[in-house]
Protein backbone atom coordinates (compact mmCIF):
# COMPACT_ATOMS: atom_id res chain seq x y z
CA UNK A 1 0.00 0.00 0.00
CA UNK A 2 2.80 2.42 1.35
CA UNK A 3 4.44 1.93 -2.44
CA UNK A 4 1.43 2.56 -4.35
CA UNK A 5 0.18 5.42 -2.16
CA UNK A 6 3.56 7.38 -0.93
CA UNK A 7 4.94 9.05 -4.13
CA UNK A 8 1.54 10.53 -5.15
CA UNK A 9 0.90 11.69 -1.72
CA UNK A 10 4.30 13.37 -1.34
CA UNK A 11 3.92 14.64 -5.08
CA UNK A 12 0.37 15.93 -3.87
CA UNK A 13 1.64 17.43 -0.85
CA UNK A 14 4.42 19.65 -2.72
CA UNK A 15 2.03 20.89 -5.60
CA UNK A 16 -0.32 22.31 -2.46
CA UNK A 17 2.75 24.16 -1.72
CA UNK A 18 3.59 25.96 -5.15
CA UNK A 19 3.35 29.36 -4.79
CA UNK A 20 3.35 29.25 -1.14
CA UNK A 21 6.71 31.09 -1.08
CA UNK A 22 6.20 33.68 -3.81
CA UNK A 23 5.70 33.24 -7.51
CA UNK A 24 8.76 32.01 -8.56
CA UNK A 25 8.10 28.65 -6.23
CA UNK A 26 5.30 27.60 -8.30
CA UNK A 27 8.01 26.67 -10.64
CA UNK A 28 11.05 25.58 -8.50
CA UNK A 29 8.39 23.39 -6.41
CA UNK A 30 7.33 21.86 -9.71
CA UNK A 31 11.37 20.92 -10.49
CA UNK A 32 11.64 19.63 -7.34
CA UNK A 33 8.42 17.79 -6.98
CA UNK A 34 9.05 15.99 -10.48
CA UNK A 35 12.84 15.04 -9.88
CA UNK A 36 11.10 13.49 -6.43
CA UNK A 37 8.51 12.09 -7.86
CA UNK A 38 10.36 10.27 -10.68
CA UNK A 39 12.91 9.13 -7.77
CA UNK A 40 10.43 7.34 -6.03
CA UNK A 41 8.80 5.71 -8.73
CA UNK A 42 11.65 4.33 -9.56
CA UNK A 43 12.51 3.32 -5.64
CA UNK A 44 9.15 1.35 -5.29
CA UNK A 45 9.05 -0.27 -8.61
CA UNK A 46 10.31 -3.66 -7.43
CA UNK A 47 6.91 -3.52 -4.91
CA UNK A 48 4.80 -2.20 -7.82
CA UNK A 49 4.36 -5.56 -10.14
CA UNK A 50 2.08 -4.27 -12.24
CA UNK A 51 3.54 -0.53 -12.72
CA UNK A 52 4.74 -1.58 -16.32
CA UNK A 53 4.17 0.80 -19.72
CA UNK A 54 2.51 -1.48 -22.49
CA UNK A 55 2.85 0.73 -25.88
CA UNK A 56 -0.54 -0.49 -27.63
CA UNK A 57 -2.98 1.12 -30.15
CA UNK A 58 -6.11 1.25 -27.97
CA UNK A 59 -4.01 3.31 -25.57
CA UNK A 60 -2.81 5.29 -27.72
CA UNK A 61 -6.35 5.48 -29.43
CA UNK A 62 -7.31 6.23 -25.76
CA UNK A 63 -4.75 9.04 -24.64
CA UNK A 64 -5.87 10.96 -27.98
CA UNK A 65 -10.07 11.06 -27.70
CA UNK A 66 -9.22 11.98 -23.58
CA UNK A 67 -7.34 14.66 -25.49
CA UNK A 68 -10.02 16.09 -27.74
CA UNK A 69 -12.22 15.98 -24.92
CA UNK A 70 -10.29 17.65 -22.88
CA UNK A 71 -9.64 20.62 -25.30
CA UNK A 72 -12.95 20.38 -26.60
CA UNK A 73 -14.89 21.08 -23.66
CA UNK A 74 -13.12 23.46 -22.13
CA UNK A 75 -15.72 26.75 -22.66
CA UNK A 76 -18.57 24.29 -22.16
CA UNK A 77 -19.24 24.23 -18.22
CA UNK A 78 -17.84 25.78 -14.99
CA UNK A 79 -14.27 24.96 -13.46
CA UNK A 80 -13.14 24.39 -10.15
CA UNK A 81 -10.93 27.20 -9.27
CA UNK A 82 -11.60 29.19 -12.89
CA UNK A 83 -10.08 32.60 -11.27
CA UNK A 84 -7.04 30.51 -10.55
CA UNK A 85 -3.32 31.98 -12.17
CA UNK A 86 -2.28 30.36 -15.34
CA UNK A 87 1.21 28.23 -15.19
CA UNK A 88 2.57 29.79 -16.99
CA UNK A 89 7.23 30.88 -16.56
CA UNK A 90 7.27 33.06 -19.27
CA UNK A 91 5.02 35.84 -17.17
CA UNK A 92 6.94 35.01 -14.21
CA UNK A 93 10.74 34.93 -16.00
CA UNK A 94 10.54 36.63 -19.33
CA UNK A 95 9.00 36.09 -22.38
CA UNK A 96 11.43 33.41 -24.11
CA UNK A 97 14.07 33.62 -21.23
CA UNK A 98 15.69 30.31 -21.29
CA UNK A 99 14.87 29.84 -17.49
CA UNK A 100 11.55 30.18 -18.75
CA UNK A 101 11.89 27.54 -22.09
CA UNK A 102 13.67 25.31 -18.91
CA UNK A 103 10.14 25.35 -16.89
CA UNK A 104 8.21 24.56 -19.55
CA UNK A 105 10.70 21.44 -20.67
CA UNK A 106 10.28 19.93 -17.14
CA UNK A 107 6.17 20.18 -17.06
CA UNK A 108 6.02 18.21 -20.13
CA UNK A 109 8.72 15.95 -19.18
CA UNK A 110 6.94 15.86 -15.87
CA UNK A 111 3.26 15.58 -16.69
CA UNK A 112 4.49 13.17 -19.48
CA UNK A 113 6.44 10.71 -17.64
CA UNK A 114 6.20 11.36 -14.09
CA UNK A 115 2.39 11.82 -13.58
CA UNK A 116 1.25 9.04 -15.40
CA UNK A 117 2.59 6.22 -13.85
CA UNK A 118 2.51 7.80 -10.11
CA UNK A 119 -1.26 8.62 -11.18
CA UNK A 120 -2.23 5.47 -12.75
CA UNK A 121 -0.40 3.34 -9.80
CA UNK A 122 -2.64 5.27 -7.08
CA UNK A 123 -6.18 5.58 -8.31
CA UNK A 124 -6.42 2.75 -10.80
CA UNK A 125 -3.95 0.04 -8.76
CA UNK A 126 -4.50 0.67 -5.22
CA UNK A 127 -8.17 3.16 -4.75
CA UNK A 128 -10.36 1.64 -7.49
CA UNK A 129 -9.21 -1.87 -5.92
CA UNK A 130 -9.50 -0.76 -1.90
CA UNK A 131 -12.87 0.65 -2.52
CA UNK A 132 -13.60 -2.54 -4.08
CA UNK A 133 -11.96 -4.59 -1.01
CA UNK A 134 -9.29 -3.36 1.42
CA UNK A 135 -8.00 -6.45 0.74
CA UNK A 136 -6.87 -4.26 -2.73
CA UNK A 137 -4.17 -6.91 -3.77
CA UNK A 138 -7.10 -9.77 -3.91
CA UNK A 139 -9.08 -7.86 -6.42
CA UNK A 140 -7.68 -8.46 -9.98
CA UNK A 141 -6.79 -5.18 -12.17
CA UNK A 142 -10.03 -6.82 -14.76
CA UNK A 143 -12.56 -6.40 -12.21
CA UNK A 144 -15.49 -4.45 -12.64
CA UNK A 145 -17.32 -2.73 -9.68
CA UNK A 146 -20.01 0.25 -10.02
CA UNK A 147 -19.20 1.95 -6.78
CA UNK A 148 -15.44 1.52 -7.32
CA UNK A 149 -15.62 2.64 -10.76
CA UNK A 150 -17.45 5.83 -10.16
CA UNK A 151 -16.07 6.28 -6.67
CA UNK A 152 -12.70 6.88 -8.22
CA UNK A 153 -14.06 9.18 -11.14
CA UNK A 154 -15.38 11.05 -9.07
CA UNK A 155 -12.68 12.14 -7.04
CA UNK A 156 -10.28 12.15 -10.19
CA UNK A 157 -12.73 14.67 -10.93
CA UNK A 158 -12.70 16.63 -8.25
CA UNK A 159 -9.21 17.29 -7.54
CA UNK A 160 -8.52 18.67 -11.18
CA UNK A 161 -10.13 22.24 -12.04
CA UNK A 162 -11.11 20.77 -15.44
CA UNK A 163 -13.76 18.58 -13.51
CA UNK A 164 -16.15 17.04 -16.19
CA UNK A 165 -12.80 16.34 -18.88
CA UNK A 166 -11.24 14.35 -15.72
CA UNK A 167 -14.22 12.51 -15.03
CA UNK A 168 -14.61 11.19 -18.52
CA UNK A 169 -10.75 10.99 -18.45
CA UNK A 170 -11.30 8.83 -15.55
CA UNK A 171 -13.69 6.50 -16.75
CA UNK A 172 -11.65 5.63 -19.52
CA UNK A 173 -8.25 5.12 -18.54
CA UNK A 174 -10.34 2.83 -15.53
CA UNK A 175 -12.65 1.00 -18.13
CA UNK A 176 -8.80 0.50 -20.30
CA UNK A 177 -7.62 -1.17 -17.26
CA UNK A 178 -10.40 -3.55 -16.47
CA UNK A 179 -10.80 -4.46 -20.62
CA UNK A 180 -7.18 -5.46 -20.91
CA UNK A 181 -6.09 -6.96 -17.61
CA UNK A 182 -3.40 -4.63 -16.73
CA UNK A 183 -1.88 -0.70 -16.19
CA UNK A 184 0.42 -0.29 -18.89
CA UNK A 185 -2.29 0.76 -21.39
CA UNK A 186 -3.54 3.26 -19.35
CA UNK A 187 -0.29 4.47 -18.23
CA UNK A 188 0.45 5.43 -22.23
CA UNK A 189 -3.28 6.48 -22.73
CA UNK A 190 -2.43 9.13 -20.05
CA UNK A 191 1.30 10.21 -20.95
CA UNK A 192 -0.04 10.29 -24.70
CA UNK A 193 -3.02 12.85 -23.32
CA UNK A 194 -0.81 14.80 -21.07
CA UNK A 195 1.80 15.40 -23.51
CA UNK A 196 -0.35 16.32 -26.25
CA UNK A 197 -2.02 18.70 -23.95
CA UNK A 198 1.23 19.97 -23.17
CA UNK A 199 2.01 20.50 -27.12
CA UNK A 200 -1.48 22.31 -27.26
CA UNK A 201 -0.56 24.89 -24.59
CA UNK A 202 2.79 25.36 -25.99
CA UNK A 203 1.79 26.21 -29.57
CA UNK A 204 -1.86 27.96 -28.63
CA UNK A 205 -0.32 29.90 -25.38
CA UNK A 206 -3.32 28.16 -23.92
CA UNK A 207 -1.42 28.84 -20.61
CA UNK A 208 -4.66 28.04 -18.43
CA UNK A 209 -4.46 24.40 -19.11
CA UNK A 210 -1.63 24.30 -16.70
Amino acid sequence: MLARVAPFVVFAALTSCQGLFGEGSRYWLYLVKTLLGGWLIWMVRSWVSEMRWKLSWEGVAVGIVVFGLWIGLDSLYPKFGSTAKAWNPHEHFGHQSSLAWLFVFIRVIGSSVVVPPMEEIFYRSFLYRYIANPGFQSVGLGHFGWTPFLATAAIFGFVHFEWLPALLCAFAYQGLVIWKKRLGDAITAHAVTNFLLGMWVIWKGAWHFW
